[in-house]
């Protein structure tokens, strides 16, 4: 039998001993989720996730994909959240072949608390590396699902000077006129993001396209500068 199944069921055990029912409903009424939360805050989860590596190696690709997927499977927000600190924690298998682990993942993450950290921290390195991901990003930015839109920016977030800018401008642009809260905010994060590699790149782009950009996404863009 697989080690990766007892690694889950140590995780969930550890989450539910340490769960609190008041955080829980805080965090459920926070998130503004139906979904079941355990109430354990960030540090105990780590702490609980520490434990579980000691309890069992992780030491091939497969076993990698059924951790993640499995947490991510949980009935509980946490889970997810566990899901993606192991895919994060194992670097030597965030490799080409887990973009469709992620990938499903953000398709069925439902909030900013799990696809910004998807797309920033496990898809945009992926991208950054093996370019011809950017075809699959570019599908995102017509999606129906908001959040893929969201993601289609953010998957910028953290190239710095590798940034593609042609891709970047021609999505921001693509996506300036939504309403959408959640996608105005991430226009605005990402010029924030790139200006601290180029802020007169940023400033300029904001003053060009000032009129197609809101004012929120203008504001985020030159908060810093």
């Amino acid at each position: 039998m697989s080690l990766v199944i007892p690694m889950v069921i140590f995780m969930q055990q550890r989450m539910a001993e340490a769960g609190n029912a008041e955080d829980a409903k805080a965090m459920q009424a926070y998130m503004k989720t139906e979904q079941a939360f355990y109430g354990v805050k960030a540090p105990e989860r780590k702490a609980i996730f520490k434990q579980a590596r000691e309890h069992t190696a992780i030491t091939s690709f497969i076993e990698y994909k059924r951790l993640v997927l499995w947490l991510w499977s949980g009935v509980n927000r946490e889970e997810q959240y566990l899901a993606m600190d192991a895919a994060e924690y194992y670097k030597s298998f965030r490799i080409l072949e887990a973009f469709p682990v992620y990938e499903e993942m953000l398709t069925e993450a439902s909030h900013w608390d799990t696809v910004d950290k998807i797309a920033s921290n496990l898809i945009g390195p992926l991208v950054k590396e093996h370019r011809e991901l950017e075809d699959v990003v570019r599908g995102w930015r017509q999606s129906d699902n908001m959040w893929l839109r969201r993601a289609s920016l953010l998957v910028h977030l953290k190239h710095k000077q590798e940034t593609n800018l042609s891709l970047l401008e021609e999505t921001i642009l693509m996506l300036a006129n939504e309403k959408e809260f959640f996608i105005r905010k991430a226009i605005g994060w990402v010029l924030r993001e790139y200006a601290k590699t180029d802020a007169e790149y940023v400033k300029s782009f904001v003053h060009r396209y000032q009129e197609q950009l809101s004012p929120l996404s203008q504001q985020e863009a030159v908060k810093n500068l």
